[in-house]
């Protein structure tokens, strides 16, 4: 059996213990009689065995000495709508007595020991009893100092039992599944086109007059046996001429579309249910 830090064993405290005034403990301030503030709540202890919550952890500040002190949970009335913890019965000055706090390592039974002493001390009727005279080191158990150490009641007695239920809560992750690259490439090939072309050429016919042709009244025609150009003809003739030109001959869209489906997913929860006893069988109770 050990004492150990509540924030050293549960780091995310405030959403463990959510439902009460541990989730805030180090927002608490402390006060003695005469509504002096002897300091703030750093931490909390409780069994490591059993679970119990037996000591506040008291920083004092500037208060009283910069130390550290134990307050026996028992001993704690919590304030909680002014986040005070009142401690009844115990001065300034006995919180001075109080032996430092140096880490739950190092509070062992002859600490507690000096520490309840000093909380006997305050309470009217009692004091501080002998080592062997009622108990051991070996023998003592908490609940001989049942004012010290039972967690204090609340205020309001009728606070309802909670009982919890765990729900699947359905939540999605949108992740890249990958890429798609869309892009152009040119393709060559050889095409083939049909041109008619038209070429001009020179006929030349010869042919014998079928009348005497004499020259008039004897003369002779005027260019008759000159040599030289007697006629001029133009030939011409077509060649294809191949350009190419570009159009379009397809459009293509890119878009995306999104397809739903349903997945089932499968998990355990968990559901509080409430166990009434009658340990005699015959006390009535009201459901």
């Amino acid at each position: 059996m050990a004492l150990v830090s509540l924030k050293d064993t549960y780091p995310d405290y405030r959403s463990t213990f959510s439902d009460n005034s541990l989730s805030h403990i180090d927002e608490y301030s402390v006060y003695a009689d005469g509504d002096d503030k002897v300091g703030s709540v750093d931490d909390g202890l409780f069994d490591d065995t059993t679970g119990q919550f037996r000591y506040l952890v008291v920083d004092t500040g500037s208060w009283i000495f910069g130390k550290k002190v134990l307050l026996p949970i028992g001993r704690a009335q919590f304030d909680n709508a002014q986040q005070r913890v009142n401690v009844n019965g115990l001065t300034k000055s006995q919180v001075e007595d109080l032996p430092k706090y140096s880490g739950s390592k190092t509070v062992d039974y002859d600490h507690e020991e000096n520490v309840r002493g000093v909380y006997r001390e305050a309470a009217v009727g009692q004091s501080a009893p002998v080592e062997g005279a009622a108990y051991t080191r070996d023998t003592y158990s908490y609940d001989r100092d049942a004012d010290l150490y039972d967690m204090p009641e609340t205020s309001d007695r009728n606070q309802p039992i909670r009982l919890y239920e765990e729900r699947l809560i359905a939540d999605k992750n949108r992740a890249k599944t990958g890429d798609v690259t869309i892009g152009k490439r040119v393709e060559t090939e050889t095409a083939n086109v049909s041109i008619p072309v038209e070429k001009e050429r020179v006929v030349i016919e010869r042919s014998t007059p079928t009348g005497a042709s004499t020259a008039t009244m004897g003369q002779t025609p005027e260019h008759a046996f000159e040599d030289g150009e007697v006629a001029r003809m133009e030939v011409y003739e077509e060649t294809a001429n191949v350009r190419k030109e570009a159009f379009v001959r397809e459009e293509v869209n890119v878009r995306k579309e999104v397809e739903q489906e349903t997945v089932n997913k499968q998990a355990t929860v968990r559901r509080e249910e409430l166990d009434v006893d009658s340990a005699d069988g015959t006390t009535v109770v009201n459901r």
